[in-house]
């Protein structure tokens, strides 16, 4: 996601006024092309029986089982013609307001480089697998393409609120680390599950972290981490609810009650939660105290 502590104030040497730059395909190794093989086999090895249908469907549609890291040129020609969105390459993390305005216009930005064979499994920035992988086939299934470009304008309207800490945290619990419900069963939807090995297992079959019932202003109350696994996930009942509350939902009045409540720390449950799965915290407990 976006970032308002970029160390660029203006886009960086070469890249356009919106932050994006040429991909330059030609440019990456074949070093850098096993990198993307090696994440996909690992991945698409995981991912059926864990991942939404909507997220399989999007690797098939898009064929990313292709060697090698896509192209956006033609990436974005199919997902055009799928659901309207394209691909446009960043030097790195973008200003707030540039990523909202690129969500608005259904351009997705993904980052231009892949990280290395000895980071598989943990890169603190989101790399071209991360942006790729773990997003774009989300973006081939219109409904959840609708939620992100509406994720978008809110965004830009959440700017004027001052409230982006709030809407920042819808997109981390869904965008980024969202369950569905799907045929009786939990299945994972978010970005950073599904192109994390470690993770596409953990959210669904450790005893450590709470799954939890969507609710819109639950989830933009509750805190979370960027270092480690989730304590918390939400669970979103289908795609089409996620957008309906996101269209229907008049933000102004709830970033203004927002405002007089407390944060929801991690890990905590509430009298009103739809608890699915109340979590032991034995993953975190022994992390806190390593």
């Amino acid at each position: 996601m976006a970032s308002d502590t970029h160390v660029f104030a203006a886009p960086p040497p070469g890249a356009a006024a919106d932050w994006t730059i040429p991909q330059d395909w030609d440019r990456f190794s074949d070093a850098e092309h096993g990198v993307w093989d090696t994440l996909f086999e690992r991945q698409s090895a995981l991912l059926p029986g864990r991942a939404s249908d909507a997220f399989l469907r999007g690797i098939d549609v898009l064929r990313l089982s292709r060697p090698g890291i896509p192209d956006f040129a033609e990436l974005s020609a199919r997902l055009m013609d799928l659901t309207g969105w394209q691909v446009v390459a960043v030097p790195g993390l973008v200003p707030d307001d540039v990523f909202f305005d690129h969500l608005a216009n259904r351009r997705f930005v993904a980052g231009n480089f892949i990280r290395r064979a000895d980071q598989l499994d943990y890169l603190q920035e989101p790399d071209v697998f991360h942006d790729v992988f773990g997003h774009v086939p989300m973006l081939a299934d219109p409904v959840f393409a609708d939620y992100m470009a509406a994720y978008g304008r809110g965004g830009l309207r959440a700017l004027e609120y001052g409230s982006l800490k709030q809407l920042a945290r819808l997109y981390w619990y869904t965008v980024e680390f969202g369950l569905i419900e799907e045929a009786g069963a939990l299945r994972i939807y978010g970005a950073g599950i599904v192109s994390s090995a470690s993770e596409s297992r953990f959210a669904l079959e450790d005893p450590s972290p709470n799954r939890i019932g969507f609710d819109l202003k639950r989830v933009m109350r509750t805190d979370y981490r960027i270092d480690d696994f989730q304590q918390n996930y939400f669970v979103i009942p289908s795609f089409d609810e996620l957008l309906r509350v996101t269209v229907e939902t008049d933000f102004a009045p709830l970033y203004a009650e927002l405002a007089t409540l407390p944060d929801i720390a991690i890990a905590d449950i509430l009298a009103e939660d739809r608890v699915i799965t109340r979590g032991t915290q034995e993953y975190a407990l022994a992390r806190a105290a390593e």
